[in-house]
């Protein structure tokens, strides 16, 4: 007796590959605003393989909105001024379904929550996507390698893609969502911008000794690059030095007396004295100083020492 001939084996169909949540290289990516991040960015992009083009703000935008029509991938990043985001993106939403809805909106706002760019919401995926570093001037590729870069979005799939574009350009992404952005952005002033009016200050009161600005700066960077090197290695608060930390109230007071005469000066009559600001950041510094270990006693005569009242009455009493 013949067998029946074996029945065939359905097979299954093959598996559709995932969406892909990445950027691939061909999609387009636009940057508005020719200033210096948006520059810096635009060459970052077309560095990393990214099909990127820089287009102006001001006048760009007719161009721009004839360019996404036939760019439904396309993600635009707005690198222009914080009160200019508002203005640019009414002008998109203007333009109604002749830009796919497809098409994506990013800010480069530190600050500024993804509602920055509100008018854009209905139709479109919206999102932010900060670097964090300053941008004094046009940067090369290599300035994005390694700094964090802010993300968020509104869908996410394009959170996703700016996270992919972070990695491109060698920078780490960080979700910073929008309850979380303005102190996000107050701490990237405390480290980037007061680090450089600190500094400032410091290169004028060696100038007022008879140093040349540049030995100042010169002088005063190595030992600025010395302690970001020490922080980089052991965290902030163990590599705090100086008169605060040790609880050398002797040496403070001279600093202290030194700085409030400078204050009387003609110059200094123009901005706030020097000796308030020492007291302040040295009053923080001394908070640092308690946690990491130094002795109650020395940490009180070192308040003492800081603040004006108790100075003052100190100084009445050895009257």
């Amino acid at each position: 007796m013949r067998s029946s001939p074996a029945r065939r084996l359905k097979r299954p169909p093959p598996a559709r590959p995932p969406l892909s949540t990445s950027t691939p290289a061909h999609q387009r990516l636009f940057v508005v605003g020719r200033g210096n991040l948006g520059r810096t960015l635009a060459g970052a992009f077309k560095a990393a393989g990214r099909r990127a083009e820089l287009r102006p703000a001001r006048r760009g935008i007719p161009g721009l909105v004839r360019s996404l029509e036939s760019s439904p991938d396309a993600i635009v990043f707005l690198a222009v001024p914080d009160d200019a985001l508002l203005p640019i993106a009414e002008r998109l939403a203007g333009a109604g379904r002749r830009i796919p809805q497809t098409v994506a909106f990013v800010h480069l706002s530190g600050a500024l929550p993804l509602g920055a760019l509100e008018p854009l919401r209905a139709r479109h995926s919206i999102g932010s996507f900060h670097p964090l570093q300053s941008f004094p001037e046009p940067r090369s590729p290599a300035a994005l390698g390694s700094i964090v870069v802010a993300v968020d979005a509104t869908s996410t799939l394009l959170r996703r893609r700016l996270t992919s574009l972070a990695r491109t350009l060698g920078a780490r992404p960080k979700r910073v969502g929008d309850g979380e952005r303005v102190l996000y952005h107050a701490a990237a002033v405390f480290a980037s911008n007061y680090v450089d009016v600190l500094l400032a200050k410091a290169v004028q009161l060696l100038e007022t000794t008879g140093w040349s600005e540049k030995e100042a700066t010169s002088g005063l960077l190595a030992l600025t690059e010395g302690v970001l090197a020490s922080i980089r290695k052991r965290g902030a608060a163990a590599a705090l030095t100086g008169p605060v930390r040790r609880g050398d109230v002797k040496t403070i007071e001279r600093h202290l007396s030194a700085l409030a005469e400078l204050a009387g000066s003609a110059r200094s009559r123009r901005e706030p004295p020097l000796v308030d600001l020492y007291r302040m950041l040295g009053l923080i510094a001394l908070e640092i100083a308690v946690e990491t270990g130094i002795e109650p006693a020395a940490a009180e005569r070192t308040r003492r020492a800081l603040t004006p009242k108790a100075a003052a009455t100190r100084r009445r009493r050895r009257a």
